[in-house]
């Protein structure tokens, strides 16, 4: 079968490679239905931090249908349709023991401690995956992932109704993350992208105004309101910066992005304004509901997303979108249906 590996850093390739074997106990094959390139997949090819394996082959944002079943899985079904947890948790640490397995002391993620999405089969453990409505496009059920991380993230920050919000970046999380607080809550809903023609998209989409990041626009956009709570989805090192800065007494700022760098600051501002500065990681048991939420979200979620009809369109895409020429938050490639 055919597959994307990641042998090092920037070292991509689309190879020819066995099927998965028959699944052991409380496995399954899964023939690939789409996979989703996330801006993690990008880092870790150009910086090579967390390749564990090598080659791997990549893609954790992934749906597709049950081919094989193993021995102990009764939750599934030949030619069930489903969507991927991307985590791959031990159950016995004591964070897993807490309920806190995306801070799991062994965590590793699906396309680097095991073989992912980037292919026409994948081997799973069952647990991972969930059923989703069988009528979604393949494009859409494979942002399940991604949707169950942005709405971690918005219930982390958990502004209070009526509140305004900055989105500081509209890439994949950022989007999703406005989406998520245009639909779940009221509240006026800030926007701020470098990419003019994302921050519109998103801004059409959710009805978000979009801002530049500093003083005089938000406080033009708010017309005399605080704001008091920002996702950032950047990891941007000034960005952070500046939204910390931004932010009136009394609010949180949450983190998704992945940052380069350190941050500088006088922790005095966050004690004097009362700021909460919260880390954000993958996601806990939102996956599920993500996945009901994604028939009725399919319009925007299909409006945000660009498709690549094979594998052998990745490693190119890999390289435009590290150039920045992603004109959409999420580019997926369709492998069957």
């Amino acid at each position: 079968m055919k597959a994307v590996r990641l042998h090092d850093a920037l070292d991509l390739r689309v190879e020819t490679v066995d099927a998965p074997s028959s699944p052991p106990p409380g496995h399954v094959n899964l023939r690939v239905r789409a996979a989703g390139i996330c801006g993690s997949d990008l880092h870790n090819y150009r910086t090579g931090q967390w390749i564990s394996r090598r080659p791997s082959t990549a893609g954790h944002e992934l749906c597709g249908r049950v081919t094989a079943i193993g021995e102990g899985v009764s939750h599934l079904a030949i030619g069930d349709v489903v969507a991927a947890d991307s985590r791959m948790w031990c159950g016995e640490c004591a964070a897993c023991r807490s309920g806190r397995s995306n801070v799991c002391e062994k965590l590793g993620f699906i396309g680097e401690v095991c073989d992912g999405g980037f292919a026409e089969e994948v081997q799973l453990p069952a647990r991972l995956l969930v059923r989703h409505d069988a009528g979604l496009s393949p494009r859409v059920a494979a942002m399940a992932e991604p949707l169950a991380v942005a709405l971690h993230a918005i219930r982390r920050l958990n502004p209070p109704e009526g509140e305004p919000v900055l989105v500081v970046g509209c890439g994949t999380i950022g989007g999703l993350g406005a989406l998520l607080l245009s639909q779940l809550r009221n509240g006026p809903l800030l926007l701020a992208d470098l990419n003019a023609e994302r921050v519109e998209m998103v801004a059409d989409v959710t009805g978000g105004v979009p801002v530049a990041l500093d003083a005089t626009a938000i406080d033009a956009a708010l017309d005399g309101k605080r704001l008091r709570f920002a996702l950032d989805a950047t990891g941007s090192v000034p960005a952070i910066a500046k939204a910390i800065d931004l932010l009136s007494g009394g609010g949180a700022l949450a983190l998704v992005g992945i940052s380069h760098g350190k941050l500088d600051f006088d922790p005095n501002i966050l004690v004097e304004r009362e700021i909460s500065l919260v880390g954000c990681h993958a996601f806990v048991d939102e996956l599920p509901e993500a996945v009901a939420m994604l028939p009725g979200l399919e319009p925007s979620l299909t409006r945000f997303s660009e498709v690549l009809d094979t594998l052998d369109a990745v490693p190119d895409a890999y390289e435009r979108l590290l150039k920045g020429g992603g004109s959409r938050l999420k580019t997926i490639v369709e492998i069957s249906d």
